[in-house]
């Protein structure tokens, strides 16, 4: 009898310590409000690269009208993720490409240096000042999701710091923790990716629906990003520029609702519902456009080609637009 009531008793405990980890985020997006109320029971990632990493323990800067005018400062307990970071060079068919998908252990290394730890849901955090940090916000989160987490457990705070901010929010300027994380890729989900074949074959079967989510000049072969051995876009590709994915609230780049994007792929002629793949120079830009499809919207008969133009060019395989 003793016995049973020690088990039963143990039970109890390990299927209270299973609710305890057991909530689910509402949505791929997440409000600051909603991220108030829950902060104590997510893991809060904030994510930013280049000269935005200085600002995670500065203060923002607020305008006249008492919205944030200049990013800074971090939610409290963070655990800080430079975007530099989680992505890796790779050499393919003897050519080194940089910013590439890593490999699982080299991204559990990335996540663990940053001190993120397993047992809660991830609300990831951008800057959110602009469509590129955002963007940053979708790799990531497409990362995750790919290496094994759930749907249901991962988020992307709409706006980023500075809508949390301009929600009448407070951040911290402390210096992000020097802590090992013991966060760890469980799986892959090849269904969320394509890669260079995968590619290839849609373009020769016509099926798949490319979209290109790179700013206008160079889906039109106007400009090249050097990382690019050339310009242009993939035959048959529609063009969904970076300027048409979020829409600014003061200060605060926001994802919209599947309603307006709805408006706006009919609008570029870009079906919400078909196979479809997305794509841009190096995966940051395209893991947008992929969220948008495939979160937002929906459809999940969509990927995310993480190579790019990067790998694609570089490889030698053909793109078209304005003559050089």
């Amino acid at each position: 009898m003793k016995l049973a009531k020690t088990l039963i008793a143990a039970a109890i405990g390990m299927g209270a310590a299973h609710a305890a980890f057991a909530m689910n985020v509402p949505g791929p997006l997440v409000t600051p409000q909603w991220l108030k109320a829950h902060q104590s029971e997510v893991t809060v990632i904030d994510i930013r690269g280049g000269g935005s990493m200085k600002a995670y323990d500065e203060e923002p800067v607020m305008g006249k009208d008492h919205f944030v005018k200049k990013s800074g400062g971090h939610i409290a307990g963070a655990d800080l993720v430079n975007f530099n970071d989680i992505r890796e060079e790779r050499t393919v068919d003897g050519v080194k490409l940089k910013a590439m998908m890593p490999t699982a252990e080299y991204f559990t290394k990335v996540m663990d240096v940053a001190g993120v730890n397993s047992g809660k849901p991830y609300v990831i955090v951008p800057t959110g000042n602009a469509v590129f940090a955002m963007d940053r916000g979708t790799r990531l989160y497409f990362q995750m999701r790919y290496f094994g987490v759930p749907a249901d457990q991962i988020a992307i705070l709409n706006g980023g710091t500075n809508a949390w901010i301009n929600a009448g929010y407070p951040v911290s300027i402390k210096p992000a923790p020097k802590k090992m994380g013991d966060w760890k890729a469980t799986g892959e989900d090849k269904a969320l990716l394509a890669g260079l074949n995968d590619v290839k074959e849609g373009e020769k079967s016509g099926t798949e629906q490319f979209i290109d989510a790179r700013p206008t000049a160079q889906y039109l072969g106007i400009a090249k990003k050097p990382i690019n051995k050339t310009a242009g876009h993939l035959a048959g590709a529609k063009s969904f520029p970076i300027d048409a994915i979020v829409k600014d609230d003061h200060g605060a780049a926001m994802f919209m609702s599947a309603t307006d994007y709805k408006k706006i792929f009919h609008d570029f002629n870009i079906s919400d519902n078909a196979p479809t793949t997305t794509y841009c120079n190096t995966g940051h830009l395209a893991s947008g456009a992929w969220f948008v499809v495939h979160e937002i919207l929906g459809n999940k008969n969509s990927k995310l080609y993480a190579g790019s133009m990067n790998e694609w060019t570089n490889l030698g395989n053909p793109t078209v637009g304005l003559p050089g």
